[in-house]
């Protein structure tokens, strides 16, 4: 994995989807050997963290652990790509829903302008579901400068290595019922997802919609699946 996986992903059909669903499928970003390798070395290196309950903190049920600081190669570098590539349609958003505030184009340019320093610690979670586990629909909202997009990968297969534990997002539009939405995905595969509110384009202009996200009950086995957020989070995290 010495070659980012990052630099060949394509930025316009990126841009498409997510104006369209709020979500990218990369299918087969990893291949299985890779998935497995990048499993390992998070559950490594989650491995002297403190393991929190799902259920403790009012998130399903389940076992996560907060990767904050220094993260397992090669996943900095990965944050440092993903946002110099998201951040141009992070603004366009921004635009559309008529707020003022500007990303810079680099990752290291856009940390310190968080309030007064108060997000500090970069955000990987890795979560590990096993039967009947499952985690509710959430946001990664903590902190108060959210960036708005964040990568999901499954580290395991399904059908092989668990059953269940589908990601799943809803939608909700003004005056309108939630929309569920299922993101296929299988070992190796990831997702560019909205962290929480996207613009849409109605008949009236744009207007924003409210994005959650979450995974099904885990019917057997294990399921690993990681979430790599683009924004800080404060130093003494607070689980909400």
């Amino acid at each position: 994995m010495k070659n980012s996986p990052i630099t060949s992903l394509d930025r316009e059909r990126i841009t498409v989807d997510l104006d369209q669903e709020g979500y990218c499928l990369l299918p087969k970003l990893f291949d299985a050997e890779q998935a497995r390798a990048l499993g390992a070395s998070v559950m490594h290196a989650a491995g002297d963290r403190v393991q929190q309950s799902l259920e403790k903190i009012g998130l399903g049920r389940g076992a996560l652990w907060r990767l904050t600081g220094p993260s397992p190669v090669p996943l900095d570098a990965w944050r440092d790509a993903l946002y110099a590539l998201l951040a141009p349609i992070a603004n366009k958003w921004n635009t559309a829903m008529g707020l003022e505030s500007v990303y810079p184009a680099k990752l290291g340019e856009f940390q310190p302008e968080q309030p007064a320093g108060s997000q500090s610690r970069s955000h990987v979670t890795l979560s590990r579901l096993r039967e009947d586990d499952y985690q509710a629909l959430h946001q990664s909202t903590n902190g108060e400068a959210a960036f708005p997009l964040q990568l999901i990968i499954l580290l395991s297969e399904p059908g092989a290595d668990f059953q269940g534990g589908e990601f799943v997002m809803t939608e909700q539009r003004p005056r309108m019922q939630s929309r569920p939405m299922v993101v296929p995905l299988r070992l190796g595969d990831a997702a560019l997802i909205t962290v929480a509110t996207r613009p849409f384009k109605g008949s009236k202009g744009y207007y924003r919609v409210n994005m959650k996200h979450a995974v099904s009950r885990v019917r057997w086995g294990e399921r690993l699946g990681l979430e790599l957020l683009l924004h800080d989070v404060p130093e003494v995290y607070a689980n909400d």
